[in-house]
């Protein structure tokens, strides 16, 4: 009976699952698939300074050109956009996509079963809540520089579900 030794941050201050593999003394420093790569990686490299001195030398005409395609561009209907010193939140043709701090989410129109907005009794926060087919919900805090703008942030609102958003009814 052959028992693996035990590894883990009990025993390895410095393992971190996911981050690093342990680092076990059986495996052989170098493999041949590893020593061929550096090959396959200049060849690529060299192949795509050829590309880019290729595509320098074509005309501006022959290039196609990013205004041709329409689910990127802007739309000229409503946007909705708010945001705070932490919290940011968009909704235009795209979807509506969230953003506190350093974390972010996105939502097709597809994905979303219902968009509601708060305003307090009390206070500036103004909250929007994005729920999901699934029965989740995405809520985002906003702090308004004043209280007046939650009615023009409402009708914006309004504006962009009335104009994207289609009620599965």
């Amino acid at each position: 009976m052959t028992s693996e030794p035990v590894t883990g941050a009990g025993f390895d201050p410095a393992f971190i699952p996911g981050i690093t593999g342990p680092a076990s003394p059986s495996e052989p420093k170098s493999s041949p698939e590893q020593e061929s790569e550096p090959e396959a990686d200049a060849a690529s490299a060299e192949q795509t300074t050829a590309d880019e001195a290729g595509a320098s030398e074509t005309p501006a005409e022959d290039t196609p050109s990013s205004s041709d395609d329409t689910s990127d561009g802007p739309s000229d209907g409503p946007v909705f956009e708010a945001a705070d010193r932490r919290a940011r939140i968009v909704a235009d043709h795209k979807g509506v996509r969230l953003s506190l701090d350093e974390e972010s989410c996105e939502f097709g129109w597809d994905e979303i079963a219902a968009v509601e907005s708060e305003t307090p009794r009390f206070g500036k926060r103004y909250t929007i809540t994005v729920h999901t087919p699934e029965r989740r919900w995405y809520p985002i805090e906003i702090e308004a520089p004043s209280r007046s703008r939650f009615k023009e942030w409402d009708e914006q609102l309004d504006a962009v579900l009335d104009a994207y958003f289609e009620d599965g009814d």
